[in-house]
């Protein structure tokens, strides 16, 4: 498994994904790696669970794309939610949810997208072992984030 680093953040959470995603997100805190890392969720008007899952896909993209050097890059990335906690710590609410991520290498998605509109519809194209190659090429990984919610 290729080794992500935690991503820091000096209270420029908010400034960082403006800058890479163009969101404004009333949010403040860190990327959420642990109760003490939570991203803090002041308001917003996205329903909150559809909320976390953004916030998640970005810093997911973050860590595997954005920080990574070209050879080292993943594209296809998509998460799924596993399971979610609400608990409320210290008269504070907060959100542990557990998502899969799967990714596939930058450059070896392209080759396969690529193989895949020129060769598709031939009969020659064995469609079962294209995809089957993407299966093998996909990279499954678990993550935690901690959202405390302030207000929603």
């Amino acid at each position: 498994m290729p080794d992500f680093e935690e991503l820091k953040s000096n209270n420029d959470l908010k400034a960082i994904l403006k800058s890479a995603f163009d969101a404004d997100l009333d949010i403040g805190g860190s990327w959420g790696y642990t109760q003490a890392l939570s991203t803090i969720v002041y308001s917003t008007e996205t329903p909150l669970k559809q909320f976390e899952h953004m916030f998640a896909s970005m810093r997911a993209y973050v860590e595997m794309n954005m920080t990574k050097e070209k050879k080292e890059r993943y594209g296809s990335i998509n998460l799924n939610e596993l399971s979610r906690e609400t608990m409320l710590i210290d008269g504070q609410n907060y959100h542990k949810v557990i998502y899969e991520i799967t990714a596939i290498k930058e450059d070896v998605y392209n080759s396969f997208i690529e193989e895949y509109k020129e060769y598709y519809g031939q009969e020659s194209f064995d469609l079962n072992l294209h995809f089957e190659k993407r299966r093998k090429a996909t990279l499954h990984r678990e993550v935690e984030h901690w959202f405390k919610i302030l207000s929603v």
